[in-house]
């Protein structure tokens, strides 16, 4: 089922959490909905399923106007952050419960019913805790049962609202590779909410960045990845280093050095900030007369096959302020001889830059 969401505005008495909102989702497709706290996302999620009317606005489902249509008519399954499953039901009764409280007409019969609820803990892969309690399950465990009974009515739409989010990061990563893996089997349109952009860039087909009530930037990970649409964007989307210059017909000034900025052609002495990631800043050993940003190596960290520096730049806006951050293999690291304390020359291989609006 496709999902047209076009001009949503909601405002919470004088928080304004969503500002003309559109946005078109293909059936069959997941898509995560990515974004801080306060962003909207969930107050999206909860307007498509009709748990929450929007002040303007409308969704369609389908094709057809679902706006003022009952929750319970939208063929939309829900699962919580936190499981919402009924703690004096069995882990058999919690999924069969939708089913059963189907009117009459449209209700299975008790074998339909125990066939059904089976299945889809083989799909879940917990067909052995049928009969146990949701106390007596793990987190991960609880938050499978509640996506089967999600599934149980077989929803046209699936939204998620911070599935994972309760969970360690160990059985998160688990779970959201499950999930994928669900998702390409079943095909059910999906729509997921995180603030985690590993999550986002991982398990959906296209992501949606939210920020103060309106979206970003949609497109699938690598896109919004590689080619983030504004600053919010590139600084959302995992560590980055922030260098504030003035871009020159097509080249970026930063103190004691200049990057290429093709795309700022037409700039002329324009306020701008580079955004680089910390495995795109290229660091040597400081030499005299070298181009480059000199700065001290505050600390440095190896885990596994990374080794991620603390820099402390020796002068400019930074000297005083946040640390820049940079990463190479560990290999390379070991291979340089770095000492903490040492001095050493920065230098970025690649940014993105942005004029001052």
């Amino acid at each position: 089922m496709s999902i047209e969401i076009r001009n949503i505005s909601k405002r919470f008495g004088q928080f304004q959490a969503l500002n003309d909102v559109n946005l078109d989702i293909d059936s069959g497709e997941l898509v995560a909905l990515l974004g801080p706290s306060g962003c909207g996302k969930t107050t999206l999620l909860r307007i498509i399923a009709g748990l929450e009317q929007a002040d303007q606005g409308s969704i369609l489902l389908a094709g057809k106007d679902a706006t003022d249509v009952h929750v319970r008519e939208r063929q939309v399954g829900f699962v919580f952050q936190h499981y919402a499953l009924f703690r004096h039901m069995t882990v058999f009764e919690n999924i069969a419960f939708g089913l059963r409280i189907k009117p009459r007409s449209q209700r299975p019969s008790t074998g339909q019913i125990k066939t059904k609820v089976m299945d889809l803990l083989r799909l879940v892969q917990l067909d052995w805790i049928a009969d146990r309690y949701p106390s007596q399950l793990s987190g991960g465990q609880r938050q499978r049962i509640a996506l089967a009974r999600a599934l149980a009515v077989e929803p046209k739409v699936l939204l998620l609202d911070e599935p994972f989010g309760a969970l360690d990061a160990k059985v998160r990563k688990e779970l959201r590779r499950w999930l994928r893996r669900l998702h390409d089997e079943l095909h059910v349109t999906s729509v997921f909410v995180t603030h985690d952009q590993e999550e986002a860039l991982e398990v959906a087909d296209r992501v949606v960045l939210m920020n103060q009530g309106v979206v970003e930037q949609v497109g699938t990970p690598q896109q919004v990845w590689d080619q983030p649409a504004s600053p919010f964007v590139y600084g959302f989307l995992g560590d980055v280093n922030l260098f504030h210059g003035r871009a020159h017909e097509g080249r970026l000034h930063l103190e004691a050095m200049a990057l290429d900025a093709p795309e700022h052609i037409q700039a002329q002495n324009a306020k701008a900030m580079a955004y680089v990631r910390p495995h795109d800043l290229q660091v040597e050993r400081y030499l005299p007369g070298s181009i480059g940003m000199v700065a001290q190596l505050q600390r440095a960290i190896v885990v596994g096959p990374i080794a991620r520096l603390e820099l402390r730049p020796e002068s400019g806006d930074r000297k005083n302020g946040l640390a820049l951050e940079a990463q190479m293999h560990a290999d390379q690291f070991y291979g340089l001889g770095l000492q903490e304390g040492e001095k050493l020359l920065v230098y970025p291989r690649k940014a993105r830059v942005f004029l001052h609006s």
